[in-house]
């Protein structure tokens, strides 16, 4: 026993020989003055990493950012053609469906043409008619001038035979005087003097017969010399082609191959059909939508920018777009080409009314039109009422 409390000592010791010696106070200050002195030029460092962090974007918002107003409120759009018939009929072939791409000219819906057709062959009729009768009405003409000549063979007939019955008529007054004078002296008979009369009452007669014939010839010449003139009227100045009432017989045929070719109505630029609503069998009427042709190479975005963003705004500045369909790695390049005409409140269904005593001052947006290259479009196809985010580069002039 004796023996191992000695070695029990002896243990005790060793474990108090191995305990750490405490710190000196001083030893304790320099630390602690180390650390404070340490996190302070870390706050220092942070707080000048800060300084020329925040100085650096305020010298790149001056130099660059300020030139550049941005928005992910734009959205796609077109001037879609509303396809409508300009004839009535049964549609007998709808040629396409919706979505559909289509071609400049490609044919959508054939109208039934059978009416189109006989009215086509009656206004050729009617045309051929027309020149017809221009035809007769010029020949109407010739005839009528060749009665004022006749006309004027007659008057000069009748004008020799008054002068003829003048003649008579005054050898018969001669002849009448001269059987008067003899009378008292018996030198005539009373038959001679009775047929001398006779003579002079037949001459007057055939005097004023003769009269009335250079008449009635100068009458009949004015009435075919008015008719003359009535029917050159209606051909004066004009030929078969130019005639009035030829011109109006080709309009109405011209009309009439319009009709006919309306029957068939096709696209009239390249774009995607939407909204298509006419099938095979339906009677039509013109003005009545058939369907919507939107235009893919000729699509715009209209980007809504903050009224405080447009100061400094101008038309031809250029413009870079991203659509959520192809995200960040496809860049559209457009050039700004307009403004809207009001903000989009003031076009709304119900437009808000802010002459209130509760009214709170909301920032409006004005949509600016951006149009887009064709080329880029037909790289990567848009649709319209995507969504677009759009940065317009305000130091372009």
């Amino acid at each position: 026993m004796a023996d191992a409390e000695p070695a029990i000592h002896s243990a005790r010791g060793d474990a108090a020989d191995r305990k750490p010696h405490s710190p000196a106070p001083a030893a304790v200050d320099a630390e602690e003055g180390n650390r404070k002195s340490l996190r302070k030029r870390l706050m220092l460092g942070v707080g000048g990493l800060v300084l020329v962090a925040g100085l650096g974007y305020g010298g790149y918002y001056m130099a660059v950012g300020s030139h550049y107003v941005s928005t992910d409120n734009a959205y796609v759009g077109a001037d879609s053609a509303s396809i409508t018939p300009m004839t009535g009929g049964q549609v007998l072939r709808v040629a396409v469906a919706d979505t559909q791409t289509v071609r400049k000219g490609d044919v959508l819906v054939q109208i039934d043409d059978s009416d189109a057709r006989i009215a086509l062959a009656q206004a050729e009729a009617n045309l051929a008619n027309a020149t017809r009768q221009f035809g007769q009405t010029s020949a109407t003409s010739q005839a009528l001038a060749a009665q004022v000549q006749a006309r004027d063979a007659d008057i000069a007939r009748a004008r020799a035979q008054v002068t003829a019955a003048q003649a008579d008529l005054e050898k018969a007054r001669v002849d009448l005087a001269r059987r008067q004078n003899l009378a008292p002296n018996g030198a005539v008979s009373g038959e001679e003097l009775t047929a001398a009369t006779n003579a002079y009452q037949a001459a007057r007669a055939n005097l004023d017969l003769a009269r009335a014939g250079l008449a009635q010839a100068t009458s009949t010449k004015s009435a075919a010399s008015g008719q003359l003139a009535a029917n050159q009227a209606l051909i004066s100045g004009a030929n078969a082609n130019t005639a009035p009432e030829v011109l109006a017989a080709r309009a109405k045929v011209e009309q009439a191959k319009l009709d006919l070719a309306r029957t068939v109505i096709r696209a009239p630029f390249d774009g995607v059909v939407t909204r298509r609503a006419v099938q095979v069998g339906q009677r039509v009427a013109p003005g009545a939508q058939l369907m919507l042709i939107v235009p893919l190479n000729q699509l715009y975005v209209d980007a809504n920018f903050k009224e405080g963003q447009l100061a400094k705004v101008k038309v031809g500045q250029p413009v870079k777009l991203t659509s959520d369909l192809y995200g960040g790695d496809v860049e559209y390049h457009g050039r700004v080409v307009g403004f809207s005409g009001g903000t989009g409140s003031s076009f709304a269904l119900i437009p808000a009314q802010n002459a209130t005593g509760n009214w709170i001052k909301v920032v409006q947006r004005l949509p600016v039109r951006v149009a887009l290259d064709p080329k880029e479009l037909e790289a990567h196809p848009l649709r319209v009422g995507l969504s677009m985010d759009a940065e317009i580069d305000t130091s372009a002039k």
